[in-house]
């Protein structure tokens, strides 16, 4: 159970505000005459979402709307307004304490458009999955409308995208670096990571009368302030480069050699200037708090927004500096200058223990959609009204992934007896459930209540994965409190199945067989996903990721327990076009294995940038920020134009006969024509060549309609068709046993 420093104040130690008469909401209201039915006059706290409003945990204006209600506080949500103005912002009235703005539980650029920067036909966080109903770049234009609604109230901004938006940044659909979203959005206070607890110390001193634009010591938050401000006089600045860049080395001293002749040899180095002293004795726990006391008021400047706007070494600097100061037990407070201001960032938040979990999760949700939807469809709900998240945060550091960035690495784990709680509450009050849990699990499928099995070495540790490039000698691998947490809620009265379906890393279960086991025979039903996201090392290399060693284990053990487990089950696996560090060789040898191993790939991703991830700063900058950086270092190869895109995502559904004609041409210019052909050692079978005498003909599509494969050591995706052998143009005989097709289906997300 994790605990944390006897100087944080728990979430739910605080003396609750005096709405608290009011008691607790069926539903958080969205409208005046749910205002009135409440006996409300007003809200203290309005919350601005880009979603529609389910008052559940897993979606972020529930959960935050529900904490806020537990300390007291009368909260309002307006929930997907209509922003070509200010009017539908007033719908609630003037907020008594501040506005609280969210683009939702997406960034609003990725829940509009697609990788290749088209907008999206739907939106699974609205009812009937209706596109448009968000702007772009939500939480700024929220955030301008608030202002315009109720002119000098307080806000504040939170969310994925405002979090990875906190700093300049490059973004991916305008091809340039934006400033921080504080800078457009005009907001007071700017919330980062999971901001529970920063959130509940801000309501409550806001309620004591201090304004949001004064609250400048928070933990986890962001705000503007004039260039060189600072604290108090105790705080000092220091140059990033300082932070990255190492100073000069001097040469190890000879231990046998007395003070004296020490330093009289390094005087006559230096230039007659003495540099060793007798050493003076201090007690090692002095010595660590004056070292914390100067950690502490430190802030790191960073290079300014103008700079890394123009420069993309200092990009990636910057870049690399934010994510080593991430860790919440030794980060310091980042400071970049735009224009004639600063923008601050203090230190992360602190993570909260098991109890303040269980708090959060623990509110009187109704695990319903607002009543106002009626029996709309909404997507999102329909795929997580039966799952339960477990715990929040990731230690992997995928820097495709945002995951990190925004929730830290640090573990933040529930109860057993919370997450049961949870599922007795599914069972009882979700409309629907047969006994199916959908999930249980959350970021990651097995990272619950694992850590550092040392705190002092958690605290100090700078580094950006305990997975990668290998599994940290330091990090606790054992699986046990999960396989029993599996166990127990497999007992729940009224629980038949409980599917596991959250991102699996295979690295980490290969360290525990037996979690394996339990989840190969108990919680796989039929197909689980995995995601190696690549084959080969250069681009594995730079998404820290593991090589393809520990996939080949955790498939030998994955089909072993199934086989004793006398099921059927096969692996899918995701895998990633067009990232960084990505050669169209790469991605060729990506598809002779997936040849070599019978996968078709019905649905594939492509690398898209998000916004402060150190993928994008590769793609950005073509520099590599996971290594110190000069005017020399490694450049990065980056798939950018839309041909190569193209391409790289081919190679990945190399089977399709829609994706022949750019692979044929593809094999020629690299001079693979070894690789064209009927053979089981090819790729692709010959197609006519563009104009010519077969111009206008169709593909003989007859001849390879199951080419290149003839049978499935694991199984096809959801769709794929299974080969049947010829039989003189009689129906193949029926396999022993019979067996289902492959349920058609579209994966609701690689994680």
């Amino acid at each position: 159970m994790n605990t944390q420093s006897p100087d944080v104040k728990a979430i739910f130690s605080y003396r609750k505000y005096w709405a608290a008469r009011f008691g607790t909401a069926p539903f958080l209201p969205m409208s005046r005459a749910e205002m009135d039915e409440l006996g409300w006059d007003s809200c203290d706290i309005i919350l601005v979402t880009g979603d529609c409003y389910i008052d559940h945990p897993s979606f972020g204006m529930a959960l935050v709307g529900r904490l806020l209600e537990s300390q007291g506080f009368r909260v309002g949500i307006i929930a997907q307004p209509d922003w070509q103005s200010a009017e539908p912002f007033r719908a609630l009235g003037r907020p008594n304490l501040f506005f609280g703005v969210t683009a939702g539980n997406m960034d609003s650029m990725i829940n509009r458009y697609t990788a290749d920067r088209k907008p999206r036909s739907d939106d699974a966080y609205t009812p009937h999955g209706e596109p448009n109903k968000r702007p772009d770049r939500a939480v700024t234009v929220y955030a301008q409308r608030c202002r315009e609604a109720y002119p000098g109230v307080g806000v504040m901004i939170g969310s994925i995208e405002a979090s990875l938006r906190r700093i300049a940044h490059y973004d991916y659909w305008s091809d340039k670096v934006r400033p921080s979203v504080l800078i457009s959005s005009k907001a007071d206070l700017l919330l980062y990571g999971n901001a529970e607890r920063a959130l509940v110390e801000i309501a409550h001193r806001a309620a004591a009368g201090e304004k949001l634009s004064e609250i400048r010591d928070v933990r986890g938050t962001a705000f503007i302030v004039p260039h060189c401000w600072r604290p108090d006089e105790s705080w000092q600045e220091m140059d990033s480069t300082t932070v990255d860049v190492p100073g000069r080395v001097d040469p190890l001293l000879n231990p046998y050699e007395e003070i004296p002749e020490q330093a009289a040899k390094q005087a006559e180095a230096n230039g007659g200037a003495a540099t060793v002293q007798p050493i003076k004795f201090m007690n090692v726990h002095d010595r660590v708090a004056i070292r914390r006391a100067q950690r502490a008021k430190t802030v790191v400047r960073i290079p300014a927004y103008e700079a890394v706007a123009y420069d993309p070494v200092l990009y990636a600097h910057a870049s690399r500096v934010l994510h080593l100061e991430s860790n919440p037990g030794n980060a310091r407070a980042l400071v970049q200058m735009h224009g004639e201001r600063d923008v601050w960032l203090n230190p992360p938040p602190i993570p909260l223990t098991t109890e303040e979990m269980d708090f959060v999760f623990g509110q009187p949700y109704a695990r319903n959609p607002h009543p106002s939807y009626g029996k709309a469809h909404i997507p999102a709900w329909e795929m997580i009204k039966y799952s339960v998240n477990i715990m929040r945060g990731c230690f992997g550091g995928c820097t495709f992934c945002s995951i990190t960035e925004h929730e830290g690495r640090i573990i933040q784990s529930r109860s057993e007896e919370s997450i049961l709680k949870e599922i007795e509450e599914i069972r009882d009050k979700t409309e629907g459930f047969t006994g199916h849990i959908s999930d249980l699990g959350g970021p990651t499928a097995n990272m619950y209540r694992l850590a550092c099995k040392d705190k002092a070495i958690e605290t100090k540790c700078r580094k950006l994965s305990c997975v990668y490039p290998d599994v940290c000698e330091n990090l606790n691998t054992d699986h046990s409190s999960l396989i029993q947490l599996y166990r127990k809620a497999r007992a729940i009265p009224g629980v038949k199945k409980i599917n596991i379906q959250s991102g699996l890393r295979y690295d980490l279960a290969v360290k525990s067989p037996e979690y394996i086991k339990e989840l190969v025979t108990h919680h796989v039903g039929g197909y689980l996903k995995i995601a190696p996201e690549h084959t080969e090392e250069g681009p594995l290399s730079k998404m820290m990721k593991p090589g393809m060693g520990a996939y080949d284990k955790f498939k030998a053990l994955f089909e072993k327990f199934s086989k004793e487990a006398g099921k059927e089950q096969y692996l899918i696996p995701y895998f990633i076009a067009a990232h960084p560090g990505t050669s169209d060789e790469d991605m060729l040898n990506l598809a002779l294995w997936l040849k070599k191993n019978d996968f078709r790939l019905d649905q594939v991703q492509t690398f898209t940038p998000t916004p402060m991830a150190m993928a994008t700063t590769m793609w950005h900058t073509r520099r590599n920020p996971l290594k110190k950086l000069a005017r020399s270092s490694e450049k990065v190869d980056v798939v950018r134009d839309g041909y190569r895109r193209k391409l790289h995502k081919a190679f990945l559904r190399y089977h399709h006969p829609d994706n022949w004609q750019i692979l044929y041409d593809a094999l020629i210019d690299m001079g693979r024509q070894d690789l064209i052909g009927y053979g089981r050692h090819q790729l692709i079978p010959p197609v006519p060549p563009k104009g010519g005498e077969d111009k206008g003909k169709r593909f003989n599509t007859a001849r390879t309609a199951h080419h290149p494969t003839r049978r499935f050591q694991d199984a096809p995706p959801p769709g794929a068709r299974r080969p049947q052998p010829r039989t003189g143009g009689k129906p193949a005989p029926a396999a022993k046993g019979g067996g289902k097709p492959a349920a058609r289906g579209k994966p609701t997300g690689r994680r």
